[in-house]
């Protein structure tokens, strides 16, 4: 078959596909009426960038990141969390209520996309915005949350997070006491609850306590990535007999962590050069927990456009290091199939939270993923299941179980 036949055949399987991606970051600096994602913005997701990629939904994240454990950090991290349910309201019902509407369930999914218009979902990366009022998770779930991961880098009033292999360090052994009558209102409420972030023992503790599917919204494969955001063999077994998901992560150093060290190590020169190019500060990770807030937001808004001058200038150096690619991701998708099966894999990027790898760097080349799953074999009906109605389909049974209590 000629190069043009296939590409044809592949952007037309990609277009009858249900595409979904369930994790991508947002910054509320970008939910304002002079700058949206109605326009082409410098991140890694918006909505010109999603119909250029033939993504029909995203799951936006409202995200927190880890604090001290007393009320008073508790409060600050509840308003960061409205602020972000505040920005998607605003994208969904002032800035584009022609292009896209907010769904929370699988039938809403379809009315939507019948409609012609691009669906957005909610899930939360981190439940430490709660602190010890468990009612919020009624008002999160009223607000579209369809999802809520337990923890994020660092162990927070419901559980030990997966940080603590680096130093051995635990507080809970697990899931805390407040940490198990969240998972259970989560259970009542119909929200999936989320592994990813959290330890491996409090994964294998809510796989044994939650009456619903979990599921791991942006993880990989253990077996093939040594990180600790992994999930090793006996993880994915017990994901498969609680009939749960793993939504394989474009996140280059939980994909293959030597090629990503290496092209990371080398990269530091490149990174500092587009940034002086284009006139703008640089900071590496290290440096993040120092910066003024406002240093912070205004890094994070150029950084795609920081990486992407500097992968331009790299790619002209014969000695750069290969990147962590679309093969690699596929590597990890292909695995986790063959450990679970085809009913219980799922995709995500991470955009805007440092996801993106050579040949997915944003969401307008979504359709390459659906491109290398073609050329190893994956057929229309395992790419559907793949690319979204296995996600929903564990949402319907959450859903179910709620509505049955």
């Amino acid at each position: 078959m000629q190069e043009s036949t296939i590409d044809q055949h592949v952007q037309e399987l990609h277009s009858e596909l249900l595409t979904l991606d369930s994790h991508i970051d947002i910054n509320v600096a970008n939910f304002t009426k002079e700058v949206n994602y109605t326009q082409n913005l410098d991140t890694q997701f918006n909505l010109p960038k999603m119909k250029q990629g033939g993504l029909d939904v995203a799951w936006l994240i409202v995200f927190t990141g880890q604090g001290e454990l007393n009320e008073a950090a508790y409060k600050n991290a509840r308003e960061v969390a409205l602020s972000k349910f505040d920005a998607i309201d605003r994208l969904c019902m002032e800035y584009a209520p022609e292009q896209v509407e907010l769904a929370t369930s699988s039938s809403e999914v379809k009315r939507i996309l019948e409609k012609g218009k691009k669906v957005i979902m909610i899930g939360v990366e981190n439940a430490y915005p709660l602190g010890t009022d468990l009612k919020q998770l009624e008002d999160y779930h009223q607000r579209g949350a369809r999802y809520i991961s337990m923890s994020h880098n660092g162990h927070n009033q419901l559980c030990d997070s997966n940080t603590g292999e680096e130093d051995d360090i635990w507080i809970h052994g697990g899931l805390s006491g407040l940490g198990r009558e969240a998972l259970a209102e989560m259970n009542r409420l119909g929200i999936m609850a989320d592994v990813s972030h959290v330890s491996r023992e409090t994964m294998m503790q809510m796989v044994q306590l939650s009456e619903a599917p979990i599921i791991a919204s942006h993880s990989s494969a253990r077996a093939l990535c040594g990180h600790s955001r992994n999930l090793d063999d006996e993880q994915l077994q017990a994901l498969k007999e609680k009939g749960g998901l793993v939504q394989a992560v474009a996140f280059s150093s939980y994909l293959h962590t030597e090629k990503h060290n290496a092209r990371a190590a080398f990269m530091k020169q490149y990174l500092k050069r587009a940034a002086s190019e284009l006139g703008l500060p640089y900071f590496d990770r290290s440096q993040f927990s120092r910066l003024l807030k406002e240093d912070f937001v205004a890094f994070m808004n150029s950084r795609f456009r920081i990486q992407t001058l500097a992968n331009a200038l790299a790619a002209e150096d014969k000695q750069a290091p290969a990147q962590v690619n679309v093969q690699d991701f596929a590597d990890h998708v292909d695995y986790l199939v063959d450990k679970m099966g085809i009913d219980q894999v799922g995709l995500s990027s991470d955009f805007d939270g440092g996801g993106g790898i050579a040949g997915w760097q944003d969401s307008s080349e979504t359709i390459n993923v659906t491109r290398e799953l073609i050329k190893r074999g994956y057929d229309k009906e395992a790419l559907t299941k793949l690319w979204g109605a296995n996600m929903l389909r564990i949402l319907d049974e959450v859903e179910s179980y709620a509505a049955s209590r």
